[in-house]
């Protein structure tokens, strides 16, 4: 399949191996549910001010089919973080193709005989 360019950008943090990684694996999902992603921005931060079960955060964002998506979880374990935006994110996916998918083709009759007397024009 197509490569998914992932871009990192990180805030008091070490972007480890470990942490690509990590990342590489639950964007996979994505992935799957959703082919064309051509590129996903990851911004992982610590704030130091926060409570310490939201220091770190993980934000990520992407744009398909027209629309800019983006997600954000906070944790006390940045893998958590990850995990709690890849599956917000994944659910907006979902839920945008659901829609465009049901916007593109409908399956009343109406849309059928309009869309059959169009192609024999």
């Amino acid at each position: 399949g197509e490569c998914m360019k992932i871009i990192i950008h990180s805030h008091h943090l070490e972007v480890t191996a470990a942490i690509k990684a990590h990342l590489n694996d639950k964007l996979e999902l994505i992935k799957k549910h959703f082919h064309e992603i051509i590129q996903i921005n990851v911004s992982l931060l610590v704030d130091k001010t926060q409570e310490k079960e939201h220091r770190q955060t993980a934000e990520l964002s992407i744009h398909i089919l027209g629309k800019d998506l983006f997600a954000q979880a906070h944790h006390q374990d940045l893998y958590l973080a990850i995990d709690a935006a890849v599956q917000k994110l994944d659910k907006q996916i979902l839920k945008l193709k659901e829609r465009t998918k049901n916007h593109h083709l409908p399956l009343h009759p109406k849309y059928k005989l309009d869309n059959l007397a169009g192609l024999n024009l």
